[in-house]
Protein backbone atom coordinates (compact mmCIF):
# COMPACT_ATOMS: atom_id res chain seq x y z
CA UNK A 1 0.00 0.00 0.00
CA UNK A 2 1.19 3.57 -0.79
CA UNK A 3 2.23 5.09 2.00
CA UNK A 4 0.34 8.01 1.98
CA UNK A 5 -2.58 5.64 1.33
CA UNK A 6 -1.35 4.28 4.85
CA UNK A 7 -1.19 7.84 6.56
CA UNK A 8 -4.19 8.82 5.60
CA UNK A 9 -6.06 5.56 6.45
CA UNK A 10 -4.28 5.69 10.05
CA UNK A 11 -5.25 9.09 10.73
CA UNK A 12 -8.84 8.43 9.53
CA UNK A 13 -8.81 6.15 12.37
CA UNK A 14 -7.55 8.28 14.94
CA UNK A 15 -9.97 10.69 13.85
CA UNK A 16 -12.73 8.50 14.09
CA UNK A 17 -11.61 7.38 18.14
CA UNK A 18 -10.86 11.39 18.82
CA UNK A 19 -14.06 12.08 17.44
CA UNK A 20 -16.10 9.24 19.41
CA UNK A 21 -14.18 10.39 22.82
CA UNK A 22 -14.83 14.08 21.75
CA UNK A 23 -18.73 14.30 21.20
CA UNK A 24 -19.19 12.07 24.27
CA UNK A 25 -17.34 13.78 27.00
CA UNK A 26 -17.20 17.68 25.39
CA UNK A 27 -13.71 17.86 25.63
CA UNK A 28 -13.23 17.91 21.56
CA UNK A 29 -10.64 15.90 20.20
CA UNK A 30 -7.46 17.85 20.39
CA UNK A 31 -7.00 16.56 23.65
CA UNK A 32 -5.72 12.89 21.64
CA UNK A 33 -4.72 14.28 18.66
CA UNK A 34 -2.24 16.87 19.44
CA UNK A 35 0.00 14.48 21.36
CA UNK A 36 -0.68 11.55 18.90
CA UNK A 37 0.52 13.37 15.74
CA UNK A 38 3.38 15.00 17.63
CA UNK A 39 4.38 11.82 19.07
CA UNK A 40 3.27 9.03 16.55
CA UNK A 41 3.42 10.78 12.94
CA UNK A 42 6.40 13.24 13.75
CA UNK A 43 3.88 16.50 13.17
CA UNK A 44 5.42 19.69 14.22
CA UNK A 45 3.75 20.54 17.53
CA UNK A 46 2.55 24.06 15.34
CA UNK A 47 0.96 22.28 12.48
CA UNK A 48 -0.79 19.62 14.77
CA UNK A 49 -2.58 22.59 17.07
CA UNK A 50 -3.61 23.81 13.52
CA UNK A 51 -5.12 19.95 12.48
CA UNK A 52 -6.14 19.99 16.13
CA UNK A 53 -8.50 23.25 16.54
CA UNK A 54 -10.16 22.29 12.77
CA UNK A 55 -11.00 18.67 14.00
CA UNK A 56 -12.28 20.62 17.19
CA UNK A 57 -14.76 22.12 14.70
CA UNK A 58 -15.01 18.90 13.17
CA UNK A 59 -16.15 17.45 16.24
CA UNK A 60 -18.70 20.41 16.41
CA UNK A 61 -20.34 20.51 13.54
CA UNK A 62 -20.83 16.61 13.99
CA UNK A 63 -22.35 16.78 17.28
CA UNK A 64 -23.92 20.35 18.21
CA UNK A 65 -26.61 20.08 15.02
CA UNK A 66 -27.34 16.48 16.94
CA UNK A 67 -27.43 17.96 20.31
CA UNK A 68 -29.76 20.73 19.42
CA UNK A 69 -31.79 18.84 17.18
CA UNK A 70 -32.81 16.35 20.67
CA UNK A 71 -32.37 19.77 22.85
CA UNK A 72 -29.70 18.87 24.63
CA UNK A 73 -27.20 22.06 24.23
CA UNK A 74 -28.23 25.15 25.84
CA UNK A 75 -27.31 27.61 23.71
CA UNK A 76 -27.83 30.38 25.78
CA UNK A 77 -26.02 29.08 28.47
CA UNK A 78 -23.30 28.05 26.21
CA UNK A 79 -23.00 31.70 24.45
CA UNK A 80 -22.83 33.27 27.91
CA UNK A 81 -19.95 31.44 29.41
CA UNK A 82 -18.13 31.31 25.87
CA UNK A 83 -18.27 35.12 26.12
CA UNK A 84 -16.51 35.21 29.54
CA UNK A 85 -13.81 32.32 28.58
CA UNK A 86 -12.84 34.55 25.23
CA UNK A 87 -12.26 37.55 27.72
CA UNK A 88 -10.54 35.40 29.75
CA UNK A 89 -8.10 33.84 27.05
CA UNK A 90 -7.30 37.31 26.26
CA UNK A 91 -6.06 38.12 29.62
CA UNK A 92 -4.67 34.44 29.75
CA UNK A 93 -2.26 35.51 26.54
CA UNK A 94 -1.54 39.10 28.13
CA UNK A 95 -0.27 38.03 31.59
CA UNK A 96 1.37 34.39 30.65
CA UNK A 97 4.66 36.18 30.92
CA UNK A 98 3.87 37.45 34.22
CA UNK A 99 2.53 34.19 35.76
CA UNK A 100 4.88 30.86 36.54
CA UNK A 101 2.83 28.55 33.97
CA UNK A 102 4.20 25.20 35.66
CA UNK A 103 2.91 26.17 39.21
CA UNK A 104 -0.44 27.47 37.75
CA UNK A 105 -0.24 24.15 36.01
CA UNK A 106 0.21 21.91 39.36
CA UNK A 107 -2.79 23.98 40.74
CA UNK A 108 -4.66 23.22 37.69
CA UNK A 109 -3.84 19.19 37.93
CA UNK A 110 -4.64 19.24 41.95
CA UNK A 111 -8.09 21.02 40.71
CA UNK A 112 -9.34 18.44 38.28
CA UNK A 113 -8.22 15.40 40.41
CA UNK A 114 -10.74 16.96 42.67
CA UNK A 115 -13.11 17.98 40.23
CA UNK A 116 -12.98 14.10 38.88
CA UNK A 117 -13.51 12.58 42.46
CA UNK A 118 -16.37 14.82 42.68
CA UNK A 119 -18.01 13.99 39.28
CA UNK A 120 -17.62 10.35 40.43
CA UNK A 121 -18.71 10.76 43.57
CA UNK A 122 -22.19 13.00 42.35
CA UNK A 123 -22.82 10.01 39.54
CA UNK A 124 -22.95 7.21 41.61
CA UNK A 125 -25.13 8.98 44.11
CA UNK A 126 -27.32 11.76 42.86
CA UNK A 127 -28.57 10.14 39.71
CA UNK A 128 -29.83 7.34 40.77
CA UNK A 129 -33.48 8.57 39.86
CA UNK A 130 -32.65 10.05 36.58
CA UNK A 131 -30.79 7.28 34.99
CA UNK A 132 -31.29 9.25 31.11
CA UNK A 133 -29.42 12.18 33.09
CA UNK A 134 -31.66 14.43 30.80
CA UNK A 135 -34.71 15.66 33.77
CA UNK A 136 -35.75 19.08 33.92
CA UNK A 137 -33.07 21.32 35.63
CA UNK A 138 -32.30 25.16 36.45
CA UNK A 139 -29.74 26.94 36.25
CA UNK A 140 -27.62 27.85 39.37
CA UNK A 141 -24.75 30.07 40.40
CA UNK A 142 -24.37 32.07 36.72
CA UNK A 143 -22.43 34.19 38.70
CA UNK A 144 -19.62 31.37 39.63
CA UNK A 145 -19.80 29.64 36.07
CA UNK A 146 -18.63 33.40 34.41
CA UNK A 147 -16.29 33.39 36.79
CA UNK A 148 -15.08 29.78 36.19
CA UNK A 149 -15.39 30.12 32.73
CA UNK A 150 -13.11 32.84 32.45
CA UNK A 151 -10.70 31.05 34.69
CA UNK A 152 -10.97 28.06 31.97
CA UNK A 153 -10.00 31.42 29.25
CA UNK A 154 -7.27 31.87 30.94
CA UNK A 155 -5.44 29.12 31.85
CA UNK A 156 -6.44 27.74 28.24
CA UNK A 157 -4.53 31.21 27.10
CA UNK A 158 -1.83 30.49 28.96
CA UNK A 159 -0.96 26.60 28.70
CA UNK A 160 -2.75 25.83 25.82
CA UNK A 161 -5.27 23.63 27.20
CA UNK A 162 -9.10 22.82 25.79
CA UNK A 163 -11.42 24.98 28.37
CA UNK A 164 -14.04 21.72 27.69
CA UNK A 165 -12.05 20.09 30.47
CA UNK A 166 -12.73 22.91 32.81
CA UNK A 167 -16.43 23.56 31.88
CA UNK A 168 -17.67 20.78 32.03
CA UNK A 169 -17.35 19.92 35.47
CA UNK A 170 -17.91 23.44 36.01
CA UNK A 171 -21.21 23.28 34.41
CA UNK A 172 -22.42 19.80 35.98
CA UNK A 173 -20.58 20.67 39.58
CA UNK A 174 -21.22 23.79 40.25
CA UNK A 175 -24.36 25.44 38.12
CA UNK A 176 -26.82 21.93 38.39
CA UNK A 177 -26.68 21.07 34.78
CA UNK A 178 -27.26 17.37 33.96
CA UNK A 179 -24.23 15.77 33.13
CA UNK A 180 -25.39 15.25 29.11
CA UNK A 181 -26.54 18.97 28.51
CA UNK A 182 -22.68 19.95 30.36
CA UNK A 183 -21.43 18.06 27.22
CA UNK A 184 -23.49 19.03 24.38
CA UNK A 185 -23.32 22.72 25.70
CA UNK A 186 -19.52 22.38 25.66
CA UNK A 187 -19.43 20.88 22.32
CA UNK A 188 -21.41 23.85 20.85
CA UNK A 189 -18.93 26.35 22.86
CA UNK A 190 -15.48 24.41 21.44
CA UNK A 191 -16.33 24.79 18.05
CA UNK A 192 -17.15 28.87 18.72
CA UNK A 193 -13.89 28.67 20.54
CA UNK A 194 -11.99 26.78 18.00
CA UNK A 195 -12.90 28.62 14.53
CA UNK A 196 -10.89 32.03 15.45
CA UNK A 197 -7.82 30.10 16.63
CA UNK A 198 -8.12 27.89 13.19
CA UNK A 199 -7.95 31.13 11.16
CA UNK A 200 -4.76 32.41 12.73
CA UNK A 201 -3.33 29.30 12.33
CA UNK A 202 -4.27 28.58 8.69
CA UNK A 203 -3.17 32.28 7.81
CA UNK A 204 0.38 30.90 9.33
CA UNK A 205 0.34 27.77 7.10
CA UNK A 206 0.12 25.58 10.11
CA UNK A 207 -2.67 23.62 8.49
CA UNK A 208 -1.71 20.40 6.34
CA UNK A 209 -3.85 19.44 4.02
CA UNK A 210 -2.64 16.08 3.88
CA UNK A 211 -2.31 15.49 7.44
CA UNK A 212 -5.98 17.48 8.46
CA UNK A 213 -8.43 16.20 5.76
CA UNK A 214 -8.37 12.64 6.85
CA UNK A 215 -8.14 13.40 10.32
CA UNK A 216 -11.09 15.90 10.32
CA UNK A 217 -13.23 13.21 8.08
CA UNK A 218 -12.52 10.95 10.49
CA UNK A 219 -13.31 13.39 13.47
CA UNK A 220 -16.63 14.18 11.96
CA UNK A 221 -17.55 10.29 11.53
CA UNK A 222 -16.57 9.58 15.12
CA UNK A 223 -18.64 12.38 16.49
CA UNK A 224 -21.90 12.18 14.75
CA UNK A 225 -21.15 8.10 15.58
CA UNK A 226 -20.76 9.10 19.30
CA UNK A 227 -23.68 11.41 19.36
CA UNK A 228 -25.81 8.54 18.93
CA UNK A 229 -23.81 6.67 21.91
CA UNK A 230 -24.18 9.43 24.14
CA UNK A 231 -27.81 9.30 23.74
CA UNK A 232 -27.99 6.35 24.93
CA UNK A 233 -24.99 5.26 27.93
CA UNK A 234 -26.08 6.05 31.41
CA UNK A 235 -24.65 9.28 32.26
CA UNK A 236 -22.94 7.70 35.72
CA UNK A 237 -20.65 5.59 33.07
CA UNK A 238 -20.33 8.76 31.17
CA UNK A 239 -19.10 10.53 33.52
CA UNK A 240 -16.79 7.84 34.88
CA UNK A 241 -14.84 8.08 31.09
CA UNK A 242 -14.08 12.11 31.80
CA UNK A 243 -13.30 11.91 35.27
CA UNK A 244 -10.81 8.94 33.72
CA UNK A 245 -9.84 11.77 30.95
CA UNK A 246 -9.61 14.20 33.63
CA UNK A 247 -7.08 12.21 35.97
CA UNK A 248 -4.97 11.07 33.22
CA UNK A 249 -5.00 14.57 31.63
CA UNK A 250 -3.75 15.90 35.38
CA UNK A 251 -0.80 13.17 35.71
CA UNK A 252 0.42 14.18 32.22
CA UNK A 253 0.33 18.24 33.38
CA UNK A 254 1.92 17.85 36.40
CA UNK A 255 4.63 15.42 34.59
CA UNK A 256 5.02 17.78 31.93
CA UNK A 257 5.28 20.98 34.84
CA UNK A 258 8.16 19.12 36.76
CA UNK A 259 9.79 18.43 34.01
CA UNK A 260 9.70 22.30 32.91
CA UNK A 261 7.88 21.85 29.46
CA UNK A 262 5.68 24.89 29.38
CA UNK A 263 8.40 26.77 27.70
CA UNK A 264 7.71 30.44 27.79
Amino acid sequence: MHPVILQSAELIVLGLFAGAVGALTGIGGGLIITPVLTLVFGVPIHQAIGTSLCCVIATSSGAAASYVEHHLSNIRLGMTLELATTIGAVSGALVAGILQREALAILFAVLLTYAGGAMVRRSFGAETSDPDGVASYTVRRLPWGLLGSGVAGIVSGMLGVGGGVIKVPLMYLTMGIPFKVATATSNFMIGVTAAASAFIYYSRGDVRLLVTAPTAIGVFVGASLGTHLMRRAPSRWLALLFSSIVFYFAVMMTVKALQGGFAR
